[in-house]
């Protein structure tokens, strides 16, 4: 379901796609992620998403004008996943809340895998 805002010329409606795509490319300008996650249904397994479909990794709920989001990501490895999971979450808070003018509500960041890079 779209997210809704009201104003004195009408009703805007933001589909929850656009919400995911702000949601994914935040995510990945923080420091420590090295992509988006999706969960393969038929085996249990994530996947490393690429760029164009990130918001694959992003679940969004909406509710009147609040948006849940979860976040499904894969750091890198040698990183406190605290710190990074805090960063992810106040860069798309701001700039979902700044793009869209819809209140967050709440960010989950699901840590599905750890990368080790050579």
């Amino acid at each position: 379901m779209p997210a809704r805002t009201k104003n004195e010329f009408g009703c805007i409606d933001i589909d929850d796609n656009v919400i995911a795509t702000i949601a994914g490319l935040s995510a990945m300008e923080s420091y420590g992620i090295v992509g988006m996650a999706s969960k393969n249904a038929t085996d249990g397994f994530f996947e490393l998403l690429k760029r164009e479909n990130l918001s694959r990794g992003v679940k969004i709920y909406t509710d009147k004008d609040e948006i849940l989001i979860d976040l499904h990501v894969v750091l890198q490895y040698g990183i406190r996943i605290s710190v990074v999971a805090e960063n992810i979450i106040e860069k798309v808070r701001f700039n979902v809340e700044n793009l869209t003018g819809l209140k967050v509500s709440k960010i989950n960041v699901y840590v599905q895998g750890i990368r080790v890079e050579k």
